[in-house]
């Protein structure tokens, strides 16, 4: 027996569309992600999903929504698994972001782990604070498939945590909308990437 993490980010919200920073900003998701949202509900309804987690964000929320209605279950609401808080960076788009902070902005996509933004957490602080809640989610549910709903700076911190690789590597992961990823959980600890930035579902819309 295994436990097996589903680990998925959220349908696109108002702001991905507008490409701004989100953080831990609560925005909404736009008519698209809503639409994505229930095509990775038709992905995941033949999968056996046990259990639901989402972050409290309604972006992550409401795609964990949709998906719970196929499987009549109910969401339970982690706080670790929010999005980063990217501090000053928040409401910025991408390029006023390179234009205020051309710097920081540059090591960030190359090498966040030494990027320290006023008001915002860091990567690592980050990746504390996720694994922090999914360790003992982990061991209260051995043995079931659990569905967990988050973002996408969160998930690649989260992926990297669980799979002992180092922080340094964030660049080098992607995490689209509604992208699913599997991780098994053995019975010895040890955890197996199973399936990465899975978009499948949105390319038979």
């Amino acid at each position: 027996m295994s436990t097996r993490l589903y680990i998925v980010r959220h349908g696109q919200s108002k702001w991905n569309l507008e490409s701004k920073i989100q953080g831990s900003t609560d925005i909404e998701l736009s008519e698209e992600g809503i639409k994505q949202a229930y095509s990775l509900a038709r992905r995941l309804k033949y999968e056996k999903i046990d259990i639901i987690y989402s972050s409290n964000l309604s972006r992550a929320y409401k795609t964990a929504e949709i998906i719970a209605k196929e499987f009549n279950i109910k969401v339970n609401i982690l706080h670790e698994l929010r999005e980063i808080t990217f501090g000053v960076w928040e409401g910025l788009t991408n390029i006023e972001i390179e234009n205020l902070y051309k710097e920081k902005y540059h090591t960030w996509k190359t090498d966040p782990t030494k990027v320290v933004i006023k008001n915002a957490e860091t990567l690592k602080q980050l990746q504390d604070r996720i694994l922090k809640g999914i360790y003992p989610l982990i061991e209260k549910n051995k043995d079931k498939n659990i569905l967990i709903i988050s973002h996408g700076t969160s998930i690649k911190a989260l992926i990297l945590g669980l799979l002992g690789i180092d922080l340094s590597f964030y660049p080098k992961i992607k995490q689209d909308n509604t992208a699913v990823n599997i991780i098994d959980i053995k019975d010895d600890g040890k955890p197996v990437l199973i399936l990465l930035n899975d978009t499948c579902h949105l390319r038979e819309r």
